[in-house]
């Protein structure tokens, strides 16, 4: 028998794959069942693919060739997401400059997934940090600008120490930096933002469209955090007399946000943010100014997580001032405490201590009132449910809910609803990324003049100058002065004005990565002809109505609030101003489990990561993807262990063995119950797969070998059905028995371009079972019957066995019993 040689085997396949362009989709035509396969899109990791990411591929690739096989069109692009701190970083590092290393990189990560058999559209590939392709991250930052959706403005900011850069609020959760892990600090900088709150309530209503892994959808709902309330001002003085003087409106007032107007009688005390302009007045004397500003220093050295966790709550009473509750004119006292966020809401919160566990915790501490509002609970104990309002003047025994409106036009409040979703803060301090494209003119800022009303002085680069390219910049090492490398470079950020021509300065931050990944499903569609087809272009926007959205989006369940809510962001930009005709770009999508080592997420630190090339090397690229997609379900992930891949290579050697030295027979001579086996199989894969459920769709093909191997002739056609459906998990092995094992002369079509097999549904089931015949509850015979027989029919012919005629002679029969499909109990 010819041993599988894998190696050769593979590489012979690679190389006519490529040649023969058969994972290549035909652009040429606009019409057709076009399938976008696409998988969360890869940054390069210098040290190359690790197993956890040969898991994700392997399984996108997997659906898209099933696909393929189901009579697609499939595009199924890859690129490298290549800009962006984590890659300057490693650079830094191991001393290397960020654009040598990305070559390296890239070499490097297109060779692994080359040959673990992945069916891509290699001729469509793509690279962050080609100015091609930058030039529209460019572009797209220029159109948000137009479209007054990015604006620059100096606010705190989260800031990485360690990474030298702000970072944007999804990017520093719980405090500390997604990408080195150090702890955040908040930093005055100006910033460049994007106006995502615009689209809050549309992208919050548009996740009951999309049919997206549950888990991430509630993560984007908790992550925008709609909340429906009032915002109602409180007004500040010194002297109570002051409250109803004819110069009231000219007083200091500060607005918050609630949820629970209708316990507006119930505040008791203001707390503002230490970074509220209260605080910084001088419109009012606070006595304890020095004791204040000492405190406000400190929570400014705190990150967000580390003020608003769960521990004692600090705070300090601004004494000398006073706020006035305008529901019933009575003077609270205000204090400013760490927990209140200045960019949550309004930076400044009323206090209900009897029905709010944080104010009431608050409230104990410091020994302020305590008065109940709504009743259902005690006087003096905390109680957060709802019911008939009390010590409410007017408004008590009306119901809470129904109160919460009139009270709020009682105190001249409105409603309002208010999102958790902060701003995109896009600027980035470092060196590689794609400069923003932005020209500030200092003549033009004096005299009143630019491309937006409210930022004087600021031009967007013309889209004729784009891209504007990244230099090469030696010592590209962040200082963490607020400002990137780029800013020490003059030939590099001094130029002319576009609109008065004279001197200018561009900007010198980078953009996030994140922008570079919130288009790029559109780039693979741009790549095709070498990007001579542009955004807005007449012929692109027609291969754009034919390809997207995407059909099918597999990625991390991680980037649940950062890539998959920035996409949707952009894509509902694009789409309002008339460059797509869709809102969300990935319909569906799914998120792929992670595979673990020793009961660990594989990491460095751990020493349990596995690089995949050593099993490609030992036991083949087809082995090493069915082995990942035995462990567990796709969208579960599972334990990698070392030996487990070699009862897959055992198996994958069988099927080898039977299609290299069987003898088929030519016509289908087997068992019906073989027939009906293999249909069964068919059906159960054809779920599996589509369902992802990987590992029990090759349990199903494992025991239909089972039962070919005990069959004396297999036919050829079943035998190339089993190869039909191992085909997306093996693509090696299963094409060179594909040329094989077919009859035609010459060689064969790919496999992956056959039809998938279908099965008959009258196939599924035997039309004929056995049934057990007893005689007064003991089997005494079985016999087969068919499924169109009626009950007569089946008690005379039981009736008739020579087993059962022994016990019936002389004696009369009281009562046949008959459970149909099961048996016959004759009772005598």
């Amino acid at each position: 028998m010819k041993k599988y040689d894998f190696s050769k085997i593979e590489k012979k396949w690679t190389e006519t794959w490529r040649k023969e362009r058969t994972y290549e989709p035909d652009f040429s035509v606009s019409r057709g069942k076009k399938f976008y396969n696409l998988m969360m899109f890869p940054y390069p990791s210098a040290e190359g693919l690790h197993v956890g990411n040969m898991y994700a591929f392997t399984g996108t690739d997997i659906y898209g060739r099933f696909k393929r096989m189901g009579g697609y069109d499939v595009f199924e692009p890859i690129g490298l997401d290549g800009f962006g701190i984590h890659s300057e970083n490693y650079a830094l590092k191991v001393g290397v400059h960020p654009a040598e290393q990305a070559k390296t990189s890239e070499e490097r990560f297109y060779k692994q997934l080359e040959i673990v058999g992945n069916g891509f559209a290699w001729e469509e590939r793509l690279e962050t940090y080609d100015p091609e392709y930058y030039k529209f991250t460019q572009w797209l930052f220029t159109e948000m600008w137009r479209r007054g959706l990015a604006y620059r403005k100096k606010q705190p900011v989260n800031w990485c120490p360690s990474c030298k850069t702000v970072l944007s609020d999804e990017q520093a959760e719980n405090g500390k930096c997604e990408r080195c892990g150090s702890v955040v600090e908040k930093k005055d900088l100006e910033q460049w933002f994007f106006r995502i709150t615009k689209y809050a309530d549309k992208l919050l209503k548009n996740i009951e469209t999309i049919d997206w892994s549950e888990k991430v959808k509630i993560a984007q709902r908790n992550w925008i955090g709609k909340s429906e309330g009032a915002l109602l001002k409180f007004q500040i003085t010194n002297d109570k007399s002051q409250i109803n003087s004819e110069s009231q409106s000219s007083k200091f007032e500060i607005e918050v946000f609630t949820t629970r107007p209708d316990t507006l009688f119930g505040a008791t005390y203001l707390v503002v943010s230490p970074e509220h302009d209260l605080i910084s007045s001088s419109q009012f004397s606070i006595s304890n100014k020095e004791e204040v500003e000492k405190y406000v220093n400190e929570a400014k050295k705190k990150s967000d997580s580390d003020r608003t966790e769960n521990k004692e709550k600090t705070g300090i009473e601004l004494k000398g001032i006073k706020a006035i509750n305008p529901a019933n004119n009575e003077e609270v006292p205000i204090f400013v405490a760490d927990y209140v966020l200045s960019g949550y809401g309004t930076g400044a919160i009323m206090a209900v201590p009897a029905h709010d566990a944080r104010d009431f915790e608050f409230a104990k501490k410091f020994g302020l009132k305590i008065i109940s509002v709504v009743s259902g609970g005690e006087e003096g104990i905390l109680y957060e449910g709802s019911g008939p309002l009390i010590n409410s003047a007017q408004f008590n025994g009306m119901n809470s809910e129904e109160a919460k409106e009139k009270i709020t036009k009682h105190a001249g409040g409105t409603l309002h609803t208010q999102f958790r979703l902060r701003d995109w803060l896009i600027s980035r301090q470092r060196y590689w990324g794609p400069p923003i494209p932005m020209i500030y003119c200092e003549t033009c800022m004096k005299l009143g003049k630019g491309e937006q009303p409210d930022m004087p002085g600021w031009y967007a680069v013309p889209e004729k100058d784009l891209p504007v390219t990244l230099p090469f910049v030696k010592d590209f090492r962040p200082e963490g002065t607020g400002q990137s490398p780029l800013a020490n470079i003059e030939e590099f950020y001094k130029t002319k004005c576009p609109s008065c021509g004279g001197d200018a300065r561009r900007e010198t931050d980078v953009s996030d990565t994140f922008l570079d990944s919130a288009w790029y499903y559109i780039g693979y569609l741009m790549r095709f002809g070498n990007w001579k087809l542009e955004i807005g272009n007449s012929s692109f926007a027609e291969r754009m109505k034919a390809w997207l959205p995407v059909d099918m989006y597999i990625g991390g369940a991680e980037h649940s609030v950062l890539h998959l809510l920035y996409v949707r962001f952009i894509a509902m930009a694009l789409h309002d101003a008339g460059y797509l005709d869709f809102e969300e770009p990935f319909p569906k999508f799914r998120a792929h489990g992670l595979l673990i080592k020793d009961g660990s997420k594989m990491s460095k630190s751990k020493g349990n990561v596995i690089n995949p090339d050593d099993y490609v090397k030992n036991f083949g690229a087809d082995a090493f993807r069915t082995y990942l997609m035995f462990l567990a379900p796709f969208e579960y992930g599972g334990d990698f262990r070392d030996q487990g891949i070699l009862g897959i290579t055992r198996f994958l050697d069988r099927v080898w063995k039977m299609g290299i030295s069987s003898e088929f027979a030519e016509e289908r001579e087997e068992e019906k119950d073989l027939e009906i086996l293999v249909h069964q199989t068919v059906k159960k894969v054809t779920h599996d797969i589509e369902a992802l459920q990987y590992n029990t769709a090759i349990s199903a093909m494992m025991i239909l070998l089972n039962e070919f191997e005990k069959q004396k002739k297999v036919s050829r056609e079943h035998f190339k059905t089993l190869l039909l459906l191992l085909a997306p998990f093996a693509p090696f092995m299963t094409e060179e028995l594909w040329q094989h094992v077919s009859l035609s002369n010459g060689k064969q079509s790919s496999i992956h371009r056959a039809q998938w097999p279908e099965y008959d549904p009258k196939k599924l089931e035997k039309d004929s079972f056995l049934i057990a015949v007893q005689i007064n509850g003991k089997v005494r015979a079985e016999f087969e019957i068919s499924k169109s027989m009626d009950p007569k029919e089946i008690e005379a012919m039981a009736c008739a066995l020579p087993q059962i005629g022994k016990f019936l002679d002389g004696k009369d029969i009281k009562k046949i019993i008959h459970v149909p499909g099961r048996l016959l109990n004759i009772v005598l």
